[in-house]
């Protein structure tokens, strides 16, 4: 994507023109990335959870929601097809029983202990085109623009 494909869309602004740039590669990135979870039957929203109960243990699945970013809707949906598939399992939490916890099936670790060496290869394949600088540098940015308040305070 250049500038003159930008500004013929009417994007003059600054900011709008990097917003565009950093959704437009942050989508390409995405779409390459998960091409790989998905010849393993998986969305980029169910590895995300496998990762989760992989790394975290057990979480509710509002949890799993706001640590992958899903609405409620949406996170029910995705434990729904992995638990489908064997990859997760659901539990009442013995201390309070309206509560109901997602476990990482034995299943599940392996296809997860399967999958990420590939996937890292693959994001690492990804930023090659960045050097080790840019690669800190982007994410210091990353992390200021992700962290912004509403307020506009950090």
């Amino acid at each position: 994507m250049d500038k003159k494909s930008l500004a013929g869309l009417g994007l003059k602004s600054k900011a709008m023109t990097v917003f565009t740039q950093l959704i437009w590669a942050s989508e390409n990135i995405r779409a390459r990335l998960f091409g790989l979870l998905n010849k393993y039957g998986l969305t980029g929203s169910q590895f995300g959870v496998l990762d989760a109960l992989y790394h975290l243990g057990p979480r509710s699945q509002r949890d799993l929601g706001h640590h992958i970013l899903k609405s409620s809707g949406n996170i029910t949906m995705v434990i729904d097809n992995l638990e489908k598939n064997g990859f997760v399992r659901r539990e009442r939490n013995e201390e309070d029983r309206r509560f109901i916890n997602v476990h990482i099936t034995e299943k599940g670790k392996k296809l997860f202990k399967k999958i990420m060496p590939l996937h890292v290869k693959s994001v690492e394949e990804e930023m090659r085109s960045l050097s080790s600088h840019e690669l800190e540098e982007l994410g210091r940015l990353c992390v200021k623009l992700g962290s912004k308040q509403v307020d506009g305070k950090q």
